[in-house]
C-alpha cells in the first residue's frame, strides 16, 4: 500500500514541476518571441487554465499522500529531508494559491476584456512566482535524496 502512495506522491511531483519545466523554458521563450501580445497573452492564459487545473489536481495527491506516508512513520526519527521536503511543499502550495487568486484571475479578466496591457502585467507577475515555485520543487526533491 505504501508503495501506491509514493508513486501518486511522485507522479503528482512529476506532474507538477515538468508542467513548470515546459512552460518556462520551452512555451513561454518561443510565444514570447513569436506572437503579438493578444494571441500570446490568450495562449498563455488558456495553457495555464488547463495546467493549472492540474496543479490543483496534483497539490491534493501531493498532500494527501505525503501525509498519509508521513503518518505512517515516527517523525522524530523521519529523515530531514522529509522535513525539508514538507516545508518546501506547503510553501509551493502558498505561493500557487496565491497565483490562482491574484494575477492569474487578473489575467484571466484581462484576456476576457480583450485588456492586453493589464494581461501582461499580470502574466508578468505570475512568471516569477512560477520561478520561485520552480526552484522550491527542485530543492524539495535535493532535499528527500539527500539529507538523510
Amino acid at each position: 500500500m505504501y508503495e501506491w502512495f509514493k508513486f501518486f506522491h511522485l507522479a503528482a511531483g512529476i506532474v507538477w514541476l515538468g508542467g513548470m519545466a515546459l512552460v518556462i523554458l520551452a512555451l513561454r521563450p518561443v510565444a514570447t518571441a513569436r506572437m503579438a501580445p493578444p494571441e500570446r497573452l490568450a495562449l498563455m492564459s488558456g495553457v495555464l487554465t488547463r495546467f493549472f487545473a492540474m496543479v490543483w489536481i496534483s497539490i491534493a495527491l501531493i498532500l494527501a499522500t505525503g501525509f498519509w506516508m508521513l503518518s505512517m512513520s515516527d517523525m522524530k526519527l523521519a529523515p530531514k529531508g522529509w522535513h525539508a521536503m514538507s516545508g518546501l511543499g506547503l510553501l509551493m502550495c502558498l505561493i500557487f494559491a496565491h497565483i490562482w487568486f491574484a494575477p492569474f484571475r487578473r489575467l484571466k479578466a484581462a484576456v476576457a476584456n480583450s485588456d492586453w496591457p493589464a494581461a501582461g502585467k499580470a502574466l508578468g507577475q505570475i512568471h516569477p512566482l512560477v520561478l520561485t515555485n520552480f526552484a522550491l520543487g527542485w530543492l524539495a526533491v535535493l532535499a528527500v535524496i539527500v539529507w538523510r
